[in-house]
C-alpha cells in the first residue's frame, strides 16, 4: 500500500488511519524491545511504545524524508526510555533521613570505552551500521532485521559478520591483555 517510507510518513503526518496503523504495526514490537531492555519492566516498556508513537506522530511533519524511518523511530524510543528511567529514578529517591543512597560515579574508562564503541559504529558503512543498530539497540533477530530492511536473511548475516569483524579490528585496543 505504501510505495516507500516517505509516503508512509506523509500519510502518518496527515493522520491517515491506515498509515498510523502501519507505523504502529511495523515498530511497536521493536520499540517494546528497546523499552524492555532499557527499563526491565513491561509496564514501563508499554509506556515507551505509547509515548514513542505519540511523539513520532506529532513530529512526523518534521521528518527528513531522505532518511530511513527506522533509526528515527528508534532514536525517539531511546530518548523516551531515558526520560522514563530518569522519572522513575527520581521517584525512587529515599525520603527518610535514615535511608542511605550509594551513588556510583561512572568511571572515566567506562565512559571512554562507550564513546569508542559509538564512534566505531558510526564509522561502519551505512548498511552494516543499520544491521548492528537494529540487532544491538533494537534487539531484533536476523529474520526481523531482514524483514525490516527488505533484504534476504543471508544478506543480514553477511553484513553482520562484516560489521563485527570491522568493529573487532577498530576496537581491538580496548581488550585488556593478560599475561
Amino acid at each position: 500500500m505504501w510505495p516507500d517510507d516517505a509516503d508512509l510518513v506523509a500519510g502518518f503526518a496527515a493522520g491517515d488511519d491506515l498509515a498510523v496503523k502501519a507505523i504502529y504495526e511495523r515498530f511497536a514490537r521493536p520499540v517494546l524491545t528497546v523499552g524492555m531492555s532499557a527499563l526491565g519492566r513491561r509496564d514501563l516498556a508499554d509506556e515507551v511504545v505509547q509515548t514513542t508513537m505519540l511523539k513520532a506522530w506529532r513530529a512526523a511533519g518534521t521528518f527528513d524524508r531522505t532518511r530511513d524511518l527506522a533509526p528515527w523511530i528508534y532514536a525517539i524510543a531511546r530518548r523516551v526510555a531515558i526520560d522514563i528511567h530518569r522519572r522513575e529514578a527520581r521517584a525512587a529517591v529515599p525520603t527518610e533521613i535514615g535511608d542511605e543512597v550509594t551513588v556510583e560515579p561512572l568511571s572515566f574508562s567506562r565512559t571512554w570505552e562507550a564513546w569508542e564503541v559509538r564512534s566505531a559504529v558510526e564509522r561502519l558503512p551505512a548498511d552494516e551500521r543499520d544491521v548492528v543498530r537494529l540487532a544491538h539497540l533494537g534487539g531484533l533477530t536476523h529474520r526481523e532485521i531482514a524483514d525490516e530492511l527488505g533484504v534476504p536473511i543471508g544478506t543480514v548475516k553477511s553484513r553482520s559478520a562484516r560489521a563485527h569483524r570491522r568493529l573487532a579490528a577498530m576496537l581491538g585496543h580496548l581488550v585488556e591483555v593478560t599475561k
